[in-house]
């Protein structure tokens, strides 16, 4: 559907969500323009959601920045931390009561098992898989702590169990599944569960829910119906659609960009902090040069 049949459909509601662990780059200035423009000529609402969760890498300088910087490109919204609106709080990580729901829910349905491997499993866990430090995704699962029986068919031993605790919690994936969506930007999309992706996880030992389940239990609460991002996190996209349908959550439309590369053709990392929107201003680009890729100071 293209926005404006999705306009015609229903008020279009789009989000930006940026992670403050680092200054913006090019490549997050050209992604969220694309969500602001997409918003703009749907002639719909857009919330800018502070995606916090990371408390050991995020920081309120960076939070600042990047609303500062995004406003410096042009670019508005009509709720967020800064402005408020009718579903907020804006910051994930003050939304915890959102994300404990929705593990109660996965937990009841029987969708979610502990799992007790090691911290350096988890690593990709907490934070959108393109904030990796090289990898663009979270390793397919082996299955160690995986219950030979699918958890409702165990929920007596697992009966006792109120809250997550002090273990991490895995999304049981059914295999063999073909996961299918159009993306309104690179056209049909198709993972195998199992195959493409495995068990992820949806919370960790240390009290925080992951990316993956903070990201769909917000743009459900949030009434999002498109989701701009980028083309790293297509394979996200799989497991939030097996997330929202056990959540019976409504999917949102999907629209993902192309990457932003540096000269060797790797993917833009906050750590390139010379392409960074904050450096950019500084050496006197305007906003059009930036959003335009014209990297030339002004004169």
């Amino acid at each position: 559907m293209t926005t404006a049949a999705l306009a015609q459909a229903i008020h279009y509601r789009g989000r930006l969500a940026p992670s403050p662990t680092g200054y913006l780059h090019i490549g997050h200035a050209l992604t969220f323009h694309a969500a602001w423009q997409r918003a703009r000529d749907a002639n719909g609402t857009l919330v800018m959601r502070m995606e916090d969760l990371d408390a050991e890498r995020s920081n309120c300088v960076y939070a600042g920045a990047a609303l500062e910087d995004l406003r410096w490109l042009g670019l508005d919204w009509h709720e967020g931390p800064d402005v408020g609106g009718p579903f907020g709080p804006y910051e994930q990580s003050r939304r915890g009561d959102f994300y404990l729901a929705a593990w109660r829910g996965l937990y009841a349905g029987g969708f979610i098992y502990p799992c007790r491997c090691s911290r350096k499993d988890l690593a990709s866990a907490l934070s959108a898989p393109h904030e990796g430090a090289d990898a663009d995704d979270e390793p397919i699962y082996p299955g160690t702590c995986r219950p030979a029986l699918h958890a409702a068919d165990i929920s007596a031993e697992l009966a006792s169990i109120e809250s997550p605790g002090p273990v991490n919690w895995r999304f049981r994936v059914p295999d063999g599944e073909a996961v299918e969506f159009f993306d309104g930007n690179l056209g049909p999309q198709r993972f195998v569960a199992g195959a493409d992706f495995g068990d992820f996880l949806v919370w960790r030992r240390d009290g925080e829910p992951s990316y993956q389940l903070a990201c769909v239990v917000d743009d459900s609460a949030m009434q999002i119906t498109e989701v701009v991002r980028g083309r790293d996190l297509l394979k996200s996209t799989a497991r939030q659609i097996l997330l929202n349908r056990a959540l019976s959550y409504c999917d949102p439309a999907w629209f993902h960009c192309r990457l932003v590369t540096d000269l060797a053709g790797k993917r833009l990392a906050k750590r390139h902090d010379a392409l960074s929107i904050r450096k950019l201003r500084e050496r006197g680009l305007t906003p059009k040069a930036v959003l335009t890729g014209f990297l030339h100071p002004k004169t």
